[in-house]
């Protein structure tokens, strides 16, 4: 009598770290909107080069521009033009560079994760 191995097969294996990776890829747009999701994109995009996550470094602190925008409806779609297309005078001469590679909905994460910061 053969030895059954509880090891999955060479193939299944493939076939299940390829359904993985199928699954991750797909969920990447659920993903980009929440707070882990959108602070990586933060980090992958160099958003942290320019900005604190409360003071200003070359542009604004995060929380600084959470507060400067508190209670404003139209923040998050104004904020996410302004990281797609970039912007200069809001904060002074500094000038925020566009970032046409990010996608509407990873825009709309970010500036949603930016707005939600608590208070400097």
């Amino acid at each position: 009598m053969p030895l059954i191995s509880k090891r999955p097969s060479r193939n299944r294996r493939k076939l299940l770290s390829l359904a993985l990776r199928v699954s991750l890829l797909m969920s990447a747009p659920a993903f980009a909107g929440t707070v882990d999701g959108a602070q990586a994109l933060a980090r992958d995009h160099g958003c942290l080069a320019c900005h604190g996550m409360l003071r200003k470094q070359v542009g604004p602190g995060f929380a600084q521009i959470a507060e400067r925008y508190r209670g404003d409806a139209a923040a998050p779609s104004r904020l996410a033009a302004k990281i797609q297309g970039g912007s200069v005078g809001t904060w002074g001469r500094v000038i925020m560079p566009r970032q046409p590679q990010l996608s509407d909905e990873e825009a709309k994460a970010l500036a949603g994760w930016v707005l939600s910061q608590p208070p400097p």
